[in-house]
């Protein structure tokens, strides 16, 4: 355990000494703040539920959300119980921390990184779909893992855990939608008898 945590500080500290600045903070806050609670993705699957032709992607990324969410939010984080690193950081390292968080103190235990979940759920969702919108999520999940990590409220292990789990959640999705043949039904939604 000494040795995850040192690997994990190790990591924390050359982003807070080498990577911290006054430029990137704000950008930083606001990539976490993209996931905060799941909101925006939560938000942009219900949107693309709205054209037919993303419809299936967009309800896959959304119950993909919700399986990594029961997962990682639900279930690991309370058997897990792990500290914050603002917590952990004066027993580790037997100093207080130089700097402020660049968001402020959060809420809820730190392993795994729901932000991170709910960013590759829906990356994972949409890159079996449309490989090039997935790929843009896809980097943009990796932006908001590596925020949490900049902003000092995750480990490099939470967000690890985070990414895995929210693209387990995500094939999970897709294997149960093609299995079910979920997506058909959903193109079949909202659309007009065809004339013989």
């Amino acid at each position: 355990m000494d040795f995850i945590l040192g690997f994990d500080f190790g990591i924390l500290d050359f982003i807070a000494n080498n990577i911290r600045n006054d430029f990137l903070d704000p950008v930083m806050a606001v990539l976490s703040l993209s996931a905060e609670k799941c909101i925006l993705p939560i938000l942009l699957g219900l949107l693309l539920l709205i054209p037919r032709k993303t419809r299936p992607a967009a309800a896959t990324a959304l119950f993909a959300i919700a399986l990594g969410v029961i997962a990682g939010e639900g279930i690991i984080k309370n058997l897990v119980a792990r500290p914050r690193p603002y917590d952990l950081y004066y027993s580790f390292h037997n100093a207080v921390m130089p700097f402020t968080l660049n968001t402020g103190k959060t809420t809820g235990f730190s392993f795994p990184s729901t932000h991170t979940i709910c960013a590759f759920a829906l990356a994972t969702s949409f890159f079996k779909v449309n490989k090039k919108v997935g790929i843009v999520l896809v980097v943009l999940a990796a932006f908001v893992g590596f925020s949490r990590l900049y902003n000092y409220v995750h480990f490099p292990t939470d967000v690890i855990a985070g990414m895995l789990i929210g693209i387990a959640a995500g094939l999970l999705a897709i294997f149960i939608f093609k299995k079910f043949r979920f997506d058909d039904k959903l193109l079949r939604i909202g659309k007009g008898k065809q004339k013989s």
